[in-house]
């Protein structure tokens, strides 16, 4: 099982960008996203440089899996979609300058108001954290991938907190190696099509190129029956989330925000430019993927992969 989101597009420039884009209104909002958010533990190799061996450790994943249709060719040509290269995976930052997949994650101590008055889940409404007081205290993570294999992690200690731009960089237990994701083949299992890309080691990014995701053709994908889609998929090893502020015990993550930035080339007389495309569970307006009352409950249960 796992937890599927079908995102929406915003629409506060929805007119604006349907007219600069050369298409209908309609045609924008028949651009499909889906994200499906899967809990699953693989096993990693543990290595020390003292003794050569490996112990298998279980290990917790967080897979998600973005899928995009575009409904036109003229859509799909315009698109800004990278093609995938090994050689580009590791971390970078102003991804959301291009198009993005971007998820926002939060738990453990959700905030120290919510803490000190011995708030429960049922204090939290469905659809997301509530309150404007927690907007403003939760800490939190960023998750952003590229399709060309660029990802980046950052930590926030409260909205838009640092405030430094590019964010602060989400840190592995030990204070010092960045975080990472793993780029997955669609639709594998964790435990078969998974590469660790956490470093720049060649031989790990070699991997990479065992994994290459589709589709990266503007050529309609005849073999089913949405000719304009675009796939990704990474799993987030929650591990090294562990001592994170936004996350305690377990698993650790209670609220989840899977978003989509869609960038796409135009045309303004003679000069090129882009148009981009806001999707998300639910929205603020204006868009803002950080404001955490619009976030949805991790359904932990339905996530589990069986």
């Amino acid at each position: 099982m796992s937890q599927t989101f079908h995102l929406c597009l915003a629409t506060d420039t929805l007119a604006a960008d349907a007219q600069t884009l050369g298409v209908t209104i309609e045609d924008l909002q028949s651009i499909q996203v889906e994200v499906i958010a899967t809990l699953a533990q693989t096993n990693q190799i543990a290595q020390t440089a003292q003794i050569t061996r490996s112990a298998q450790q279980p290990e917790w994943y967080l897979q998600l899996d973005y899928h995009i249709t575009l409904p036109l060719k003229s859509l799909a040509a315009q698109l800004d979609w990278p093609t995938w290269q090994p050689t580009q995976v590791g971390f970078a930052d102003y991804l959301w300058e291009q198009t993005c997949f971007e998820c926002f994650l939060a738990g453990g101590l959700i905030t120290d108001r919510l803490i000190n008055n011995s708030a429960s889940m049922n204090d939290v409404n469905e659809i997301g954290i509530d309150g404007a007081d927690a907007n403003k205290t939760s800490a939190y993570i960023e998750v952003n991938a590229g399709p060309d294999g660029r990802y980046a992690l950052y930590e926030f200690e409260s909205y838009r907190n640092p405030a430094t731009l590019p964010p602060m960089p989400l840190l592995q237990t030990d204070g010092q190696t960045r975080a990472f994701i793993n780029w997955t083949a669609n639709h594998c299992p964790l435990s078969n099509g998974i590469a660790n890309n956490g470093t720049a080691n060649a031989e790990q990014n070699s991997l990479s190129a065992q994994i290459e995701p589709a589709i990266d053709s503007l050529t309609p994908n005849t073999s089913t029956a949405n000719p304009y889609l675009y796939e990704r998929s990474f799993a987030v090893p929650l591990s090294q989330l562990s001592n994170a502020k936004a996350f305690i015990n377990d698993i650790g993550i209670e609220y989840i925000h899977p978003c989509v930035i869609l960038s796409f080339a135009t045309t303004f007389g003679t000069r090129l430019g882009t148009t981009a495309l806001y999707f998300a569970p639910t929205h603020a307006s204006p868009p803002d993927f950080h404001n955490l009352q619009y976030w949805s409950i991790f359904d932990k249960q339905a996530a589990l992969a069986r």
